[in-house]
């Protein structure tokens, strides 16, 4: 095999190899069935039962009650954002509160007010978006249909702790970069929905959760494909579903179960991958610069800075050289960023952190 570098992209991610090893031998043929997964109907009893498994390791690992559907959508997580304003804040008259954590929660709540009237309940621009609100900043519309958050803004790296208080009113989530590494207390949420690309699996398929009564919410005038509804009266599909994608989230949550269990065991393992590289940072007298405030610090994506761009340039170089990959910044924003999802193993970060701290040594009397 070919030798795999370090792959700290914030998306398309890195996936488990376990997971990867497996489609690699069945990809021409499936055990059993003499074809292979991406030849396959999606009407099949084959791809059935994968989706089946898929939604079975969803609802296991992440404690989905029956009053939940799971879905299997496309689109990604723009789709979501524009989706989630038709079917549930067009036609109620009534406003939704969007909390502004950064990039995306910013496009979300952009979206929306295309559909509706849209409440900010707290916008980070004032501090550059590097921290996530206390309860007591929030200002949210007790009206609202619901409150929107991202929990884990990727540009950034900021991230929720936990989830805002919002006086009983349902969240929604995009959840795009962090689901799966962490618990989440479920019955707090109207919708929580994730592109795969980051922990779930690769590009091409979405995972929507929704509790079954916002479904009876969903207007009947909007076209089926932009219908919640009618996605769960036909199990995901009304369309033909990205089958690769579906059966890549059945293997990397068979992954998940098979390697910790549960998803406190998770969170453990990837808290303790990020303190690695927050810690070196930290030593580093200032010449590593983290974008997000302590206590909104994400434990997926580690944004950071150099003292100077021509540093940041020989930083990313050396670490390419290096096996350690796709370290670059946004490119809105620039600078440097570690993607640290699931499937990052901790040999990675290890040897990011080693990289991290002779670059240091080797260049710290080089800047002023």
């Amino acid at each position: 095999m070919v030798k795999r570098v370090y792959n700290f992209s914030p998306g398309p991610a890195m996936l488990p190899l376990p997971a990867l090893e497996e489609a690699q031998r069945d990809l021409l043929a499936l055990p059993g069935l003499g074809m292979s997964i991406l030849e396959i109907s999606h009407r099949s009893p084959t791809f059935n039962a994968i989706i089946e498994a898929a939604e079975a390791n969803l609802r296991q690992l992440l404690k989905i009650p029956d009053d939940y559907a799971v879905l299997f959508m496309q689109g990604g997580a723009r789709l979501q954002f524009g989706m989630i304003p038709m079917n549930f804040l067009r036609k109620t008259g009534r406003p939704a509160s969007y909390i502004v954590t950064g990039s995306w929660s910013k496009l979300a709540a952009s979206e929306a007010q295309t559909q509706g009237q849209v409440h900010i309940a707290w916008d980070g621009k004032a501090t550059n978006y590097d921290r996530v609100p206390t309860n007591e900043q929030l200002n949210i519309d007790p009206n609202s249909v619901y409150v929107y958050i991202c929990s884990n803004e990727t540009i950034a790296g900021v991230q929720f702790p936990t989830e805002p208080e919002t006086g009983g009113l349902p969240l929604v989530c995009d959840a795009s970069s962090e689901l799966l590494s962490r618990p989440v207390d479920l019955p707090r949420y109207g919708i929580l929905y994730a592109c795969a690309q980051k922990n779930l699996g690769p590009a091409g398929v979405t995972v929507v959760i929704i509790r079954k009564d916002f479904l009876d919410m969903c207007p009947d005038d909007l076209p089926s494909m932009l219908n919640y509804k009618r996605f769960a009266e036909e199990k995901s599909l009304l369309n033909t579903p990205p089958v690769f994608a579906v059966y890549m989230v059945k293997l990397v949550t068979d992954w998940l179960i098979r390697e910790f269990g549960n998803l406190e065991k998770v969170k453990q393992f990837n808290e303790e991958k990020a303190q690695l590289i927050y810690d070196v940072i930290d030593r580093c007298q200032g010449f590593y610069t983290v974008h997000a405030a302590p206590g909104s610090r994400s434990a997926m994506n580690i944004a950071f800075r150099l003292p100077n761009g021509d540093l940041e340039k020989e930083f990313l170089k050396q670490a390419e050289s290096r096996g350690l990959c796709n370290l670059q910044g946004h490119r809105s924003v620039g600078g440097c960023r570690a993607s640290i999802y699931n499937a990052m193993p901790r040999e990675g970060v290890v040897a990011l952190r080693d990289f991290m701290l002779e670059f240091y040594e080797a260049n710290r009397n080089k800047v002023g």
